[in-house]
């Protein structure tokens, strides 16, 4: 099958969707399917694949001819227009909400929930799926397995967070938690425009170790005992507690979005910008063994059904039946 799948994001980019839409391509591909994607990230990076980077007119009404099926990682109108020209059957996975950061539906938003009617969809969590004005089969998301693994089977320390530092990602808000506990090592991993403010609002024993990926941001994970998702932001999912539950940390997250979907049962949930429950749960974690070890007996379950090829079999059948 021929499976023009449309990214706006993608690696060598750094994000969710990116992450995502390079597993998803690389199975589709290995899964013995023709893809070529079109993206608007200019960074360039090697694949077995191919990769049409900020694709003109010309060059995305000649590629949705050739396909038989599309598939947008994500609704992008900049790339679906052709569709209107030449009929495909068309996919779409929806990995965030079609509003406004303040729930408000803007032009473009009304826009892209009136064209998905047309389109077979996935949500990425049951979050996503309850927003939709449309049905939608709830698809989670994987998870680089061949990265994010366990390797430290000894001692661990301390709270990590991976993430932008940006306010919606509430990076202030673990700071004051950490404040009201005492001796407790973190460690923020990500880059951003709030970097120096919490940087001057953290305390001694907090390090802040800029942008770490791949095999350095395992290492990492593998070096402490629990994983902060203190999100103010409605997260759609989230793959880091999955990164970090793979490396053997124990996530604690926001109660809000889909990242209590992300966790499951093999982590623990507290208030959304609650800084108080936040410390309540890393004091109590930290001291208790026996939690923590049986929360991490409950993560290789969880993490069976978030697999690459698990998740990528589950997409196929979507496309192969919207093919038929």
């Amino acid at each position: 099958m021929k499976i023009l799948f449309s990214s706006h994001f993608f690696p060598p980019g750094v994000g969710g969707i990116e992450e995502v839409g390079g597993i998803l391509a690389w199975e589709f591909m290995r899964a013995g399917h023709e893809v070529i994607v079109v993206t608007q990230t200019r960074e360039v990076a090697e694949f077995p694949f191919d990769v049409r980077r900020e694709p003109g007119a010309a060059e995305l009404v000649e590629l949705t001819r050739w396909s038989d099926v599309v598939f947008h990682n994500n609704i992008s109108l900049r790339t679906g227009w052709p569709l209107a020209i030449f009929r495909r059957p068309w996919v779409v996975a929806h990995h965030t909400w079609l509003a406004r950061p303040d729930g408000r539906l803007a032009a473009q938003d009304r826009l892209k929930r009136k064209a998905i009617c047309g389109a077979r969809n996935i949500a990425v969590s049951k979050a996503i799926a309850a927003k939709l004005d449309v049905p939608a089969r709830v698809i989670p998301n994987p998870w680089r397995e061949e990265v994010f693994r366990s390797s430290n089977d000894g001692a661990r320390e301390g709270v990590i967070f991976v993430g932008r530092l940006v306010s919606d990602k509430g990076v202030d808000l673990l700071l004051e938690a950490l404040a009201m506990l005492k001796n407790v090592p973190a460690t923020i991993v990500g880059d951003g425009p709030e970097r120096g403010a919490l940087e001057s609002a953290a305390g001694s024993g907090v390090r802040f170790a800029g942008v770490k990926r791949d095999g350095e941001l395992a290492e990492l994970l593998n070096q402490h005992r629990l994983l902060v998702v203190p999100s103010r932001w409605e997260e759609p999912f989230g793959i880091v507690p999955l990164e970090g539950m793979a490396c053997g940390c124990v996530p604690v997250v926001a109660g809000s979005g889909g990242l209590p979907e992300a966790v499951g049962n093999a982590g623990v949930i507290f208030e959304k910008g609650n800084a108080r429950a936040l410390a309540d749960c890393i004091e109590r974690l930290l001291a208790d063994e026996a939690a923590v070890k049986d929360l991490r007996q409950r993560a290789p379950a969880h993490l069976e059904r978030h697999r690459p090829g698990v998740i990528a079999a589950q997409y196929l059948q979507e496309i192969e039946e919207a093919a038929r």
